[in-house]
């Protein structure tokens, strides 16, 4: 058994060893291989359109009702209940959660009265 673990030990170290003799030519290639694009050359760009013709078939997660699309705010409204839903790179994000209000309830006739 001792024998085994040796052996398997000199083995990887030999692996290793060639590995790391390996390590500039490794560098050198991939500093040819071209740029590397990050997360935050994708805020630079510009946003992805909305296509229009989804509104035949997104309605709202919380009333079931048909959607606004919104092309100066970028986002698709539920009249009724009066929430926005963000459309980010041109896909709506329509978790109730991060739908965004758009109006308060101004009626007098349902607001409290402080007395």
């Amino acid at each position: 058994m001792f024998r085994n673990v040796v052996g398997r030990l000199v083995t990887e170290t030999g692996r290793v060893h060639r590995c790391v003799e390996n390590a500039p030519l490794l560098q050198r290639l991939t500093a040819v291989s071209g740029s590397v694009r990050s997360f935050s050359d994708v805020k630079d760009e510009v946003q992805q359109p909305f296509d229009s013709s989804l509104l035949e078939f997104l309605v709202c997660p919380l009333s079931k009702k048909p959607l606004r699309f919104e092309a100066k705010t970028n986002e698709l409204i539920n009249e009724e209940l009066g929430i926005a839903y963000p459309i980010i790179d041109g896909i709506p994000n329509m978790i109730p959660q991060e739908a965004r209000l758009i109006r308060k309830d101004t009626d007098p006739s349902t607001t409290p009265i402080q007395g």
